[in-house]
């Protein structure tokens, strides 16, 4: 036997990286009754004979929509233009990446269709979200791909997301020419892209692993206690030491709140506050039904 990982799928086809070897494999039928599909970022044991994957090792972690495990790094890729920024989805899913406990890293494309008018919202948005800890970076039609962003890249296997018609296989395709991606066509009329991608499938950056998949389908929370929920707002989180409730503060009717006194006094982005809000009732109705 020998271990390699996945690095793509096509049809029940498995691409296995192995000793700097692609050997393209099948699933054992055994995986289908103990309910267990091999998927892209699993390290597994094969057959190099027969072909055949015998065993996925174990995961630190996993994805449904995409079907991709052994994730370190999911790259947020919002445009803030075509289509405008969307930041209900963007809270939404770093709420639900940092629940996964994946680290989540933030790409602002197409910074050269800012209008005049709208970039002092944009950059009060963007230093928001640098403040609160998360790392953010910048892409435009006439600059080439930060070096930092393809570092970020190394040494990981990471998951490139965002809505469809945002500029991820642009993206893609400046950090690698040879990817030849297909880039999406924008229908500037609907404000959004067609999808592009058609199949999950790791691509080598330097050192590192990167993914474009077909769809990011991640969007729907999971069964979760609200406190849980609560604590995937990094910065309600670290306020929370210092509110009455500690931990098990909801922010929302609490008496001595730091949430809430933090919001009155404009530290906080009404709209993460007004997301957050949104997310909590879908959570208790989610909970309800299950």
């Amino acid at each position: 036997m020998r271990e390699g990982v996945i690095i793509k799928l096509v049809s029940g086809d498995y691409s296995v990286l192995s000793d700097n070897e692609i050997i393209v494999c099948k699933a054992r039928g055994v995986f289908r009754h103990k309910e267990i599909a091999p998927r892209v970022g699993d390290r597994v044991l094969f057959d190099p004979n027969t072909r055949y994957i015998l065993q996925v090792l174990p995961r630190k972690n996993e994805l449904l929509r995409p079907p991709i495990s052994n994730v370190d790094k999911v790259f947020l890729v919002f445009s803030v233009k075509f289509p405008d920024l969307n930041l209900h989805l963007l809270d939404r899913l770093l709420s639900i990446v940092e629940y996964k406990g994946i680290e989540p890293v933030i790409i602002f494309t197409k910074i050269d269709l800012l209008e005049e008018n709208d970039k002092l919202e944009y950059q009060k948005v963007k230093e928001y979200y640098q403040k609160i800890g998360y790392r953010v970076y910048e892409t435009s039609k006439f600059n080439e791909v930060n070096q930092e962003i393809i570092n970020e890249i190394n040494g990981s296997i990471s998951v490139l997301a965002g809505q469809s018609g945002v500029g991820k296989s642009t993206l893609l395709n400046k950090i690698e020419p040879t990817f030849n991606l297909k880039t999406a066509e924008i229908s500037y009329a609907l404000g959004r892209g067609k999808h592009t991608t058609r199949y999950v499938e790791l691509l080598r950056v330097a050192e590192g692993w990167i993914a474009d998949t077909p769809g990011f389908g991640i969007t729907d929370f999971e069964k979760m206690e609200l406190s849980t929920f609560a604590r995937t707002f990094i910065e309600f989180y670290y306020l929370s030491d210092k509110c009455r409730f500690g931990s098990k503060c909801l922010h929302i009717h609490e008496p001595s709140c730091k949430v809430k006194e933090a919001l009155q006094q404009g530290l906080i982005l009404p709209s993460r506050y007004e997301n957050y809000l949104s997310f909590i009732e879908e959570i208790k109705e989610l909970n309800r039904k299950y």
